[in-house]
Formats: C-alpha cells, structure tokens, sequence
C-alpha cells in the first residue's frame, strides 16, 4: 500500500531523527533500509522515486552515504535546519557511545579480561569485511571490465602499496573516458538522456561552500594557532581531513588506507587496535566511519601534552569527529539543488561505476590485511623489486581467532544472523577461549 505523501513539522522531524540515530545499527545497508521504513514507508514523508533517487546521488559524494541521505531528507523536508538537525542527529547518539568506549579502552587496553573479549570481536569484524566485499561484489562488477577493475585495484594495493587515493582517482578517471567512448564495457547505455531542465543555483552552491568550508576550517585555524603544525591535533585534523575527502566507497573502503597510515605511517596505533576500533565501531549506531574518532582519541591520548591523556584524547575525538563529518554537509547543501542533473550525467555515473568497483578490490586488500593480522602474532616482510607484502609465520597463528571468525562468518554469511547478536557470541567465546588456551 502507498502511503499519501505528507510534509512532517521540523519537532516531528527531529523526533523521528532522533529515533533513527539511535537504532542505526548494522552498517549502511541496515541504515538505509531503516530509514526507507521509518520515512518512506510507514510515514511518507518522502516517495519512493525521490528516496532512490537521492542514495544514487549521495553514492556519488565522498563520505558515509546514510548520513548523506539523512542529510538529505532533513533538508528536503525542512531547508538547512532540517539538514542540520536530521544529520547531527544521525551522528550524535554513536558519536558518543564511541567516545565512552575510546576512553574506556585507552585506560583498560592491556587488561587480560578486555583483551579476551577483543580477539572475540576482531574475529567477527574479519567476517563481517569478507561479508562487505560479497555484498559490493555481487552489485558492482556486472561486467568483464569491472571485474578487472576490482582486480587491478587489489593487486596496486596489496602488492605495489599504491596510494589509496590514487586508486580511486585512477578508476575514476578511466571509467569517464571509457563512459564516453565504449559505455558498454561498464554495463551502461550508449544512448544520454537529456540532462534535466532544471534552474541552475550557483548562488546556493557557492554560499554552502564558503559557509561549510569555514566551519570545517575554523578548529583546525584554533589548533595551528594555538598549538602550532607539529602538534598531534594538527597531524589528526590534516590527516582526516584529506581522508574526508577520498571516503568514497563507504566505510570499508578508506578503512585499508587509514588503517595503513595510522599504524605504519602516523604510528598511532597498532594493527590489532585497529581492528579492535572496528569492532567498536561495528558494535554502535550510527556511521561506521566513526571507527575514526577511535582512532583519533588514542592518537592524542598517547601524545597529550601539554594537556592531561583524557583531556588530550577527548579533543582528538571531538576534532577528528568535526572534520570528519562536517564535510557531508557541506556536499548535501551545496549540491542537492542539482540533484535532478546530476541524475543523468552519464560521464559522472561511468566515473562512479568504475569507482564502486575498484572499490572491491580496496576491501579485498582490507580483509586480507585483518586476516594477516588476526590470525598470525608475527609476519615477516617480503620485497621483489617494486612488489612488496607480508608473509605470515605459520609457528604464530592463532587457532583461536581462526576458530571465532570461522564460526562467525558461517553465522553471519550463512545463516543471516543479526550483527550485534554475532559480535556478543565472538566476544563471550573468545573470553572463554582465553581462559582455556
């Protein structure tokens, strides 16, 4: 049944907001279906035309495409306060359990009962990442060419360290020339359709732009100023900056390329930490990529001063936050009024569609990352030339985790078991394992 389409006041905008932030568990997919019930189908408060036509938009924008999407209703329904209020809101109730967790973690890390349960989790997260490139893989490599393209993207990375963001900006930019001379090879018609008549507000991008430029400036002017570019809040607010601007592909996707930085470049973290953040991230509402307020909490938490390690860690989490999510409001504001154009821009959709499926081979990469680091205590280097990759040693591996995440991925894969209902069993077994090896 077809629910007549309604415009909600903005305080039952904001309830509903609110109730969506908080139940956003299980990763975009479960996001995004949640909020088709709540907005489409049960409330219709958007159609279901303009709801698939806005997630096609926002597959477009670096970024967590759900919040994008929230962003997007909220100012659909309400203009700027509607955005703000529906974007923050979907952020909000994760960010700060995350938060709750990063501080109980930086103080509990090495502590014998949190590290059990932690090989539970990660176990769990590698088969939750082996679900996630099934999943993209089974919608975007739909032809020869983009199978390729996947492949090519997991050879550059795993055994060449190409550098994440020339992956995406290479596919990008193959996939507009072979959109405009051979479409076929990437599944699209050869035939454009007519661009949408629709006004063009250069005024509207362009105040956006500036306004959100500004407030995704503004602390990291206070921090050069204040503290100067050597300090760790200047790395953190760089660093997640660039990566703000490089996310597409959704969360997985940048996880290989922070992950490679924060640990072997920034050294802010260790490998298994990082996949300790992950299952943190997994295991709260809200977008995955807050996995890198985790990551900036312990950055500054180790390197305080001159401030206390608490102190210094809730900045870092509340500056990687800001220049991590800001971004998205400033592409939904300042891009939204071209929505209907961007729709059938065929060179864009060609660029996007290469994109999603180097994009396999970005979380293929990652998965084989976790798995190294999971189930081996010690790998060793290997360098052929220009090929280099680590090599595990088999005297190291864990039969534990192996176990865990065996189990979890039958669970998960197999059988549809909930998210959150898998990451509880992984914790309590690798507790229980640890007690017995």
């Amino acid at each position: 049944m077809t629910i007549p389409q309604t415009k909600p006041n903005f305080t039952e905008l904001v309830r509903v907001s609110a109730r969506i932030g908080c139940l956003s568990f299980g990763g975009p997919a479960g996001q995004i279906a949640l909020m088709h019930r709540e907005l489409v189908e049960e409330r219709g408060w958007i159609s279901e035309d303009q709801y698939l036509h806005a997630l096609n938009f926002c597959h477009l924008l670096p970024g967590p495409e759900a919040q994008q999407l929230a962003i997007w209703i909220g100012w659909k329904l309400h203009g700027i306060r509607g955005g703000l209020a529906a974007g923050l809101l979907f952020v909000i109730p994760g960010a700060l359990v995350i938060l709750a967790l990063s501080m109980l973690y930086g103080f509990a890390a090495h502590l014998g009962w949190f590290a059990a349960l932690f090989l539970g989790i990660k176990s769990a997260v590698l088969a939750i990442v082996v679900q996630a490139v099934l999943r993209l893989a089974g919608r975007a490599l739909g032809t020869p060419f983009r199978k390729g393209a996947a492949v090519v993207s997991f050879v550059a990375l795993f055994l060449f360290n190409a550098p994440f963001p020339l992956v995406v900006i290479g596919a990008g930019g193959i996939g507009w020339l072979v959109a405009r001379t051979r479409p076929a090879l990437l599944g699209l018609k050869a035939d454009t359709a007519a661009t949408a008549a629709t006004p063009r507000p250069w005024k509207h991008s362009l105040w956006s732009a500036l306004i959100g430029a500004v407030a995704w400036a503004a602390p990291m002017v206070a921090v050069l100023a204040l503290l100067g570019p050597h300090h760790v809040l200047w790395r953190i607010g760089v660093f997640f900056s660039k990566l703000a601007v490089v996310t597409f592909g959704g969360a997985y996707a940048v996880l290989a390329y922070m992950a490679q930085q924060a640990v072997s470049t920034q050294h802010w973290l260790s490998a298994p930490e990082m996949a300790d953040g992950l299952g943190l991230a997994e295991t709260t509402p809200g977008p995955l990529i807050m996995v890198t307020q985790f990551v900036g909490y312990l950055a500054a938490f180790r390197s305080p001063a001159p401030f206390t390690p608490l102190g210094a860690g809730l900045l870092g989490a509340l500056l990687t936050t800001w220049v991590t999510f800001t971004p998205c409001f400033l592409w939904v504001f300042a891009l939204a009024p071209w929505i209907d154009r961007l729709e059938n821009a065929r060179l864009l959709k060609g660029a996007l569609a290469l994109v999603t499926a180097a994009i396999v081979g970005v979380i293929a990469n990652l998965s084989v990352w976790f798995a190294l680091h999971l189930l081996f205590h010690v790998t060793r280097p290997v360098e052929l030339g220009p090929i280099s990759f680590n090599l595990p040693q088999w005297a190291s591996f864990d039969w534990r985790a192996a176990g865990i995440a065996i189990v979890s991925a039958w669970l998960i894969i197999g059988r549809k078991w909930n998210v959150i209902h898998a990451l509880v069993l992984a914790a309590a077994s690798g507790w229980v394992l640890s007690q017995i090896g």
